[in-house]
């Protein structure tokens, strides 16, 4: 992924829109542990598609709003 662009992550928002999710309660809803949830929001770990669509699920939304790819040309901008 790294030559078309990065993953941009935006799991901490949604946490905090949801009434101040913590990371352990995001983790216990998607069955991953609590280092899984962080490493993720610190761009260290790239989820599968089924986690990132679990932890979509879980704030209502389609997938591309918690997880966005950005390409090279936009990054510059």
């Amino acid at each position: 992924m790294s030559d078309k662009g990065t993953l941009r992550v935006h799991l901490k928002r949604f946490r905090f829109e949801a009434d101040s999710m913590t990371q352990q309660e995001l983790a216990d809803r998607v069955g991953v542990t609590r280092q899984t949830v962080l490493s993720i929001e610190k761009g260290k770990y790239k989820p599968s598609l089924e986690l990132a669509l679990r932890m979509a699920r879980v704030f209502g939304v389609p997938v591309e709003a918690v997880f966005e790819v950005v390409e090279k040309e936009k990054e510059s901008k």
